[in-house]
């Protein structure tokens, strides 16, 4: 087994304070920033931030947040957790990515997705009834800019282009994943354009995703691609102990749980889904020893070559940050020793 990468992501979803009240936008950014100075010091592999257009998350632009924390840190590689390719041109998606690869010194990873929420497609002007046909067409440009040859490519939803260099260029070429939720549909079209697969398991048991992984790599075989690495990103917390972390995470994860519930049409959450999600399902909560040996149960069920924690729970930052000191102290090098 080759070495498995950990990294940390965050939607950088809004904290409260001791009382509650939310911290505003510029506050969470910059805590934000110093979440991934602090996972470059603990030698974490990854670092990603998620975009979203709503009032619960704070960061938008991810490439900007990206480049202030390409000038922090040393090594740690930096993506996104996603881009919401489907409401962007990937002309500028390229060009910002090629930007933050060169202040970064060639950290940069593109994590490209459809977005687990819809609130960019009416911001930017796109029709959700184009939903899919938005995806295709800008992923497949996407896999050609990145060769950094001339492209000739035409479509429906942008401007076609002719012989088109695009700049910068960068030193190496970047990695790109796609972020998939499960569909086998999305699996095959990410092994198509030979692109990463980067599996947002957030619920349920994560061997149910097991199916996926080998379909991704029978679908590349037969594509004739070379095979491309396989990345988790799931929800979690660390705290001293098991019961501590219950008490932190619980009030935050059942609202959370309930607002975007309510959205999509779910009925109400309560304890027993949260226990299940904690003992069996997806939610890496706990003590550093809990919560390594769920991961490494889960690194034992799937072949993957990098796992995320989306550390950002709705809880105080300060908690967040010892989560965050937990996993990179404690819970990595435990998964390690386990694995071995």
């Amino acid at each position: 087994m080759s070495e498995i990468e950990f990294g940390l992501d965050t939607f950088g979803g809004v904290t409260h304070d001791e009382h509650g009240r939310p911290t505003p936008h510029p506050q969470v950014i910059r805590d934000l920033v110093g979440d991934a100075v602090v996972a470059d010091e603990l030698g974490l592999d990854f670092f990603a931030v998620g975009e979203h257009h709503r009032p619960d998350y704070a960061v938008s632009s991810p490439e900007t947040v990206l480049a202030a924390v390409a000038g922090q840190t040393s090594r740690i590689r930096l993506g996104s957790a996603v881009t919401v390719l489907s409401s962007d041109d990937p002309v500028r998606v390229y060009q910002r990515f090629a930007t933050l690869d060169a202040v970064s010194r060639g950290r940069a990873e593109i994590v490209a997705g459809r977005g687990s929420f819809i609130e960019s497609f009416p911001l930017f002007g796109y029709e959700l009834a184009d939903y899919d046909l938005l995806f295709d067409e800008k992923l497949a440009l996407l896999a050609e800019l990145i060769e950094e040859q001339p492209v000739t490519w035409s479509g429906t939803t942008r401007a076609p282009l002719t012989d088109q260099r695009v700049f910068p260029t960068t030193a190496q070429k970047i990695p790109v994943w796609v972020g998939v939720g499960g569909t086998p549909e999305s699996v095959v079209r990410t092994a198509r354009h030979g692109f990463g697969l980067f599996l947002a398991i957030i619920g349920g048991g994560p061997a149910r995703f097991s199916s996926y992984i080998d379909l991704f790599e029978r679908a590349q075989d037969q594509f004739g691609v070379p095979r491309q690495r396989v990345a988790v990103h799931s929800p979690g917390l660390v705290a001293e102990t098991d019961e501590q972390a219950r008490e932190l995470a619980y009030d935050g994860w059942l609202a959370q749980r309930n607002k975007i519930g309510a959205e999509r049409g779910w009925g109400p959450a309560g304890p027993r889904e949260f226990e299940d999600e904690v003992a069996r399902g997806s939610l890496y909560l706990g003590s550093p020893e809990t919560v390594a040996a769920k991961l490494a149960r889960t690194l034992t069920t799937l072949k993957v070559d990098r796992f995320d924690l989306k550390y950002d729970q709705p809880v105080p930052h300060a908690v967040q940050r010892r989560s965050i000191e937990l996993y990179g102290e404690k819970v990595v090098p435990r998964v390690k020793d386990l694995l071995a």
